[in-house]
């Protein structure tokens, strides 16, 4: 398998399990480059592989049964945005998210489209479908 095709599988397999993988720098985790993937990768062939293994089995219960896989990631995005609201009032500050979603904060002027300084759930799901309808038109989401 070449690298670009192992991160592809990484990063896929952490965004379809709703969540970005952590501390030990597996791929997926927030703020790691396509580079730093890729070298994770090759200096950890056996984890890559276990993380494709684990994808596969994430991608054919997703084809077993969608509606729970949709409700099990949404969930998982609530979980980490409610961790991330501080101070709990149903919004993310550009502080709260550079601390508890960092991908979120790199992309938070995009996100934030009524300009109020925070995203609100809704603001994160209109972004990820636009972000979804960009990939699924052959172009790279910004």
């Amino acid at each position: 398998m070449s690298p670009r095709l192992a991160i592809a599988v990484m990063v896929s397999f952490a965004i379809q399990g709703g969540s970005a993988i952590g501390a030990d720098g597996m791929p997926g985790a927030p703020g790691k480059s396509a580079a730093e993937r890729e070298e994770w990768c090759k200096a950890n062939p056996e984890k890559c592989r276990e993380m494709q293994a684990k994808r596969k089995e994430r991608q054919d219960a997703c084809k077993a049964d969608p509606e729970k896989c949709r409700a099990e990631t949404q969930a998982k995005r609530d979980e980490r945005f409610s961790s991330a609201d501080a101070n709990k009032d149903g919004k993310l500050t550009r502080e709260e998210a550079d601390k508890g979603m960092p991908g979120i904060a790199r992309r938070f002027d995009q996100i934030d489209t009524n300009r109020d300084g925070t995203i609100s759930k809704e603001e994160m799901a209109a972004a990820g479908k636009a972000r979804a309808e960009q990939r699924k038109d052959g172009q790279k989401p910004q």
